[in-house]
């Protein structure tokens, strides 16, 4: 039998005209039989640090009197062997000319996922991918994204995917896990250094990586794979 792999997907800064200069698409995944002991670890970590069972791990909710806290999350994302995270990030959003290339910025933004998602998957082995879309088009987004992925795949017969599904992220520990990293890079790709904490686990992710978080990895990296694409310059 083929091995399954669970695939926690997420965004940030992917709206058209939300004025951020990059967008990151990013997932986190697992092979499927891990995925409970891994949530399990998720929640003995916010019993160890005081925190209720069901504390949302959260980039937006990094503070100083949380860093200890997220430290342990993501050192635990580095020891576990079984942990894999891959990002693109999409700069110069600001200059896309998607009129230029015959698409809209829906089309775009499904080449991206391809883009971000294809170097995970292959055909001997089964998928099941889960999306935190938070706008009110999600059934429709997620529907679009199994056409692409699939068709792109061969997978006509819809074997090599088996699902996409949109979950509520307060609900799923590895999607949050998710959150947490593609949060420190898309902090990293913007320059930020508006709180010490956020500063202080993007140092940490840097470190335990050994990538600066700003620039593509090398291709087969596993742990922590990143793709920094460019827009092409006009006139290329």
């Amino acid at each position: 039998m083929p091995e399954t792999f669970y695939i926690y997907c997420d965004e940030s800064c992917h709206l058209e005209n939300d004025h951020a200069g990059i967008m990151v698409l990013g997932a986190v995944w697992c092979p499927q039989e891990k995925v409970r002991e891994i949530n399990q670890r998720l929640r003995e970590i916010r019993l160890q640090n005081g925190l209720p069972t069901d504390f949302e791990i959260k980039w937006t909710k990094v503070s100083p009197g949380q860093q200890h806290f997220y430290e342990q999350v993501m050192d635990y994302f580095f020891d576990d062997d079984h942990l894999h995270f891959r990002a693109l990030v999409a700069a110069g959003k600001s200059k896309l000319r998607h009129n230029d290339f015959g698409q809209t910025h829906d089309e775009w933004y499904y080449k991206m996922y391809f883009d971000m998602l294809k170097l995970l998957l292959t055909p001997h082995a089964r998928y099941r991918i889960f999306v935190d879309i938070k706008d009110t088009r999600g059934g429709q987004k997620v529907a679009r994204l199994r056409d692409v992925l699939s068709n792109n795949m061969y997978d006509f017969s819809r074997q090599i995917i088996e699902r996409i599904q949109i979950v509520r992220s307060e609900e799923v520990g590895i999607m949050q896990l998710a959150d947490l990293l593609i949060g420190a890079v898309s902090y990293a790709n913007r320059g930020l250094n508006t709180s010490p904490a956020k500063a202080a686990l993007v140092a940490r992710m840097r470190k335990c990586s050994g990538y600066s978080l700003t620039r593509t990895t090398l291709y087969r990296e596993e742990k922590v794979n990143l793709f920094i694409w460019q827009p092409r310059e006009q006139g290329e």
